[in-house]
């Protein structure tokens, strides 16, 4: 389809199709399936740290605390990097900076097999978070650029499934190699593994690229007209919400099994790869409902939160039975808060999506993604501090339930209509202009 009258009505540049012809190149659920191979790669080189960290512990003779600054020090430049991210995806190539993250990422990965000490560690998760930095803002802008409203449930979920399955194949292939092999050829294998990813997704996008290197209009809000909505802080706060239980659970996991539950390195990485398959079974199986739902006649506002309402509140339950229950009782919640993360996982994209717009999923996703991601910051360095004074995960389960429900008043009292957003001066689609639900400042 190709846009080429822009007609001024009350501020907004509206998109008038003049003609219609097939488009040059397409974007299919194939390229949404390289999207969710490289999320999968990008949790499994995220998580490696937190499957190893029994043994770097005992190696490297790390404190607890000193664990949670590893963990945390990913996100002090996977945060600002989102911001970055936002801004070649909308402004440069988001093809090209997809491919340039995941090879920053996957060599930091590599290089940590062979690090020598504490410091060096750092300097290598600091790439890494750089690195990774690109994936969201690249894959929502390509998403919401190319998939109608009524796929973006099950384009979501795709990627969501693939976050889910990267720590799962990650704590249990991760795990098992380390049990036999160490820590370190783990590292080495899995940086080197993730580079090949880069083939497939520069053949299959070769023309996509290169279209989206043609001149174009700046035709995106800009950072500065998100930060000016409700609804762009209100996401963000809710997305931190889910980020704060998220994060403590990927990131802690492996050393609650083993120290606090007694589990074998094995044996965690059975049970840790069980709670990532449900959790990708729930995100897929969310994005398929949803879809169904809107197509049935349902809002996007009613479906979305519903459904993200809905896993904040298992999610904070699950926290309670694990803070309160015995190690079965803790198992089962384990498994509970995952059938949560994997409602919330698709949803948290789908909204700011929608609320974007085609033309802003890029910044606003970057923008919300930031916010949210904050929550990788805080939540290791305050669980670390929480186990090393208390001697146990007790209470540490008690700060990620109350986050758990600050996501549930998030979504349903901060975050108003998820409608598509009028922006002013901005040039939308036509299933976006005013009549269509389009929501104005």
């Amino acid at each position: 389809m190709t846009a080429g009258l822009g007609m001024r009505r009350g501020g907004m540049a509206i998109a008038a199709d003049v003609k219609a012809g097939p488009r040059p190149v397409s974007f299919g659920m194939g390229v949404v399936g390289l999207l969710a191979l490289a999320m999968f790669i990008n949790y499994v080189d995220r998580g490696n740290l937190a499957t190893a960290a029994p043994l770097m512990k005992d190696e490297l003779r790390l404190s607890a605390s000193q664990l949670g600054l590893l963990l945390s020090v990913f996100y002090w430049t996977y945060v600002p990097g989102q911001l970055l991210a936002g801004w070649l995806a909308e402004k440069i190539n988001p093809y090209r900076a997809y491919a340039l993250g995941l090879a920053m990422w996957s060599l930091s990965t590599a290089l940590t097999g062979v690090a020598s000490g504490f410091s060096m560690l750092i300097v290598l998760r600091l790439l890494l978070g750089l690195g990774e930095s690109t994936a969201f803002p690249c894959s929502s802008k390509l998403i919401a650029q190319h998939m109608p409203q009524h796929r973006l449930g099950i384009a979501n979920g795709l990627v969501s499934m693939g976050l889910s399955l990267g720590p799962a194949f990650g704590t249990l292939a991760g795990g098992l190699l380390m049990a036999k092999t160490g820590w370190r050829p783990v590292f080495l294998l899995f940086g080197l593994a993730s580079l090949l990813w880069l083939w497939p997704w520069l053949s299959a996008t070769r023309r996509l690229s290169a279209a989206a290197d043609e001149p174009k209009r700046d035709l995106a809000p800009s950072f500065l007209a998100i930060m000016g909505r409700r609804e762009a802080w209100g996401a963000g706060l809710g997305h931190f919400c889910n980020n704060y239980a998220f994060y403590f659970v990927i990131s802690w996991l492996p050393l609650y099994l083993v120290k606090s539950r007694g589990f074998t390195v094995s044996q965690m990485a059975e049970l840790g790869g069980a709670i990532y398959v449900i959790y990708a079974a729930a995100s897929i199986g969310t994005g398929w409902i949803s879809d169904r739902w809107m197509a049935a006649g349902g809002s996007s506002n009613r479906v979305r939160k519903t459904v993200v309402i809905a896993g904040h509140a298992l999610t904070a339950a699950a926290m309670a039975g694990c803070m309160l229950g015995t190690a079965p009782v803790a198992i089962a919640s384990l498994f509970l808060a995952a059938v949560g993360f994997g409602l919330i996982s698709p949803s948290l994209y789908a909204i700011g999506q929608t609320l974007a717009g085609p033309r802003g999923g890029g910044n606003w996703i970057a923008f919300q993604n930031a916010l949210g991601n904050v929550a990788g910051i805080v939540a290791p360095i305050v669980t670390g501090a929480v186990v090393d004074r208390t001697g146990q995960f007790t209470w540490a389960f008690a700060v990620a339930g109350l986050a758990a429900v600050g996501g549930v008043l998030s979504w349903g009292f901060v975050v108003r209509k998820i409608a598509p957003l009028a922006w002013p001066g901005a040039l939308i689609t036509a299933d976006q202009a005013p009549g269509s639900g389009l929501s104005s400042p």
